[in-house]
């Protein structure tokens, strides 16, 4: 009875004082330290839910995910003066019309839409691209062209996914040395093929 009642109390903190998802985890940390806290979080994740706010100035519609259990949300091309030809691996910026606030804590990455890759050769420059949670300008996406055809964007064409994802920020030290492993400095294939 005690976490059912826990539970409840911390259900109504969330939906009344509109808790972002970093501080309800901080809160959960701290209250469950047992195995019964997974029946209890089940419960809770039913009611706090991130929210990402977001200014429209396309006429398309706001970013939303296709399926139930999809980790990205398409983002459409706003070319309000018309379609944009990328040749052969030529590059553009191509925006979007859309705006958007993120909690502290989170990031969104621009990635890749895989159709495009691989029907049409189109990725995303710099992938995964970061939006910062205090970037405020305009959702803008570096497109290149790595096929040997011209490849035409028209408006509202979808041209990459953005996945919302939680990140830490780590305290910095210098030191002189670190700790030794079984790998050291390999890297770059050097377990063969």
């Amino acid at each position: 009875m005690r976490y059912a009642s826990l539970a409840i109390l911390l259900v109504n903190n969330c939906v009344q004082n509109r808790l972002q998802n970093y501080e309800y985890y901080s809160i959960q940390q701290k209250i469950f330290s047992s195995y019964r806290k997974k029946c209890v979080l089940l419960h809770l994740e039913k009611y706090v839910i991130m929210q990402v706010k977001f200014i429209n100035r396309s006429h398309h519609p706001l970013p939303k995910y296709e399926t139930t259990l999809s980790a990205g949300m398409d983002l459409r091309a706003f070319l309000p003066d018309g379609p944009i030809t990328l040749k052969p691996m030529e590059r553009g910026l191509i925006k979007t019309g859309l705006f958007m606030e993120l909690p502290a804590g989170y990031e969104a990455q621009v990635r890749p839409r895989s159709g495009l890759a691989l029907k049409k050769g189109i990725t995303v420059l710099n992938s995964p691209g970061t939006i910062d949670a205090d970037y405020r300008g305009e959702v803008c996406v570096i497109l290149i062209n790595l096929s040997s055809e011209d490849f035409v964007i028209n408006d509202g064409e979808r041209i990459a996914q953005m996945v919302i994802a939680r990140h830490e920020q780590a305290e910095i030290i210098e030191v002189q040395e670190l700790t030794d492993t079984e790998r050291g400095a390999g890297g770059f294939g050097h377990t063969g093929k």
